[in-house]
C-alpha cells in the first residue's frame, strides 16, 4: 500500500539516502555532483523538511520516493522528485508527479515548473510525454540546466 506524507526531521537519513541512491549514477554521465546531491552537502533538505516542502511516498514502511515542492510567487516548484532505485518501473515516478500536479491546483497554482540537467535524458523525455515545456535553459552552480513548465488547466 503506498501513501504519501509530509517528512520529518527523522526522515533526514533516509531522504539522504534515496537521494544519493537515485542520482550517484549521473555523476560519471554529467562530470559533476548532481544538484540534488549537492544539496546534501548545504543541508537544504533539513531546511526543507521544516518548511514543509519535502513530501515522502511510502510503501509499506519503506521510503521509495520523494518530492520537494517549494511554493514561488507565481508557480509552484518541483524542485526535486526521485524513486529508490530498487522501486523504479512500477509506477510510482508518475504517482509522485500526478500527486505534485494535484498539490499545486489545491494551493491555486495554475503551473507547475522543474528543472534537470540537459544531459538527464531519460528525465527529459519523461518530463515532456507529462506534458512540460521547456522554457529556457541555464548554466548555474556549473551545471548545464533545462527548465520545464507545464499549466495546470
Amino acid at each position: 500500500m503506498s501513501t504519501i506524507r509530509l517528512a520529518q526531521a527523522q526522515d533526514l537519513m533516509a531522504i539522504e539516502t534515496l537521494v544519493t541512491a537515485a542520482y550517484g549514477h549521473y555523476v560519471a554521465r554529467i562530470g559533476r555532483i548532481p544538484g540534488p546531491m549537492r544539496d546534501i552537502d548545504d543541508g537544504s533538505y533539513a531546511r526543507h523538511i521544516e518548511a514543509g516542502h519535502v513530501n515522502l511516498l511510502q510503501e509499506y514502511d519503506e521510503i521509495v520516493g520523494l518530492l520537494v515542492l517549494i511554493p514561488k510567487p507565481d508557480t509552484l516548484l518541483l524542485d526535486n522528485v526521485a524513486v529508490s532505485p530498487a522501486a523504479q518501473g512500477r509506477g510510482f515516478g508518475k504517482m509522485l508527479m500526478q500527486a505534485a500536479e494535484a498539490h499545486a491546483r489545491e494551493h491555486g497554482f495554475d503551473n507547475i515548473t522543474l528543472y534537470t540537467q540537459e544531459l538527464m535524458h531519460e528525465n527529459l523525455t519523461i518530463y515532456r510525454h507529462c506534458g512540460y515545456v521547456e522554457t529556457h535553459r541555464a548554466e548555474e552552480h556549473g551545471l548545464k540546466r533545462v527548465y520545464l513548465r507545464k499549466p495546470l488547466v
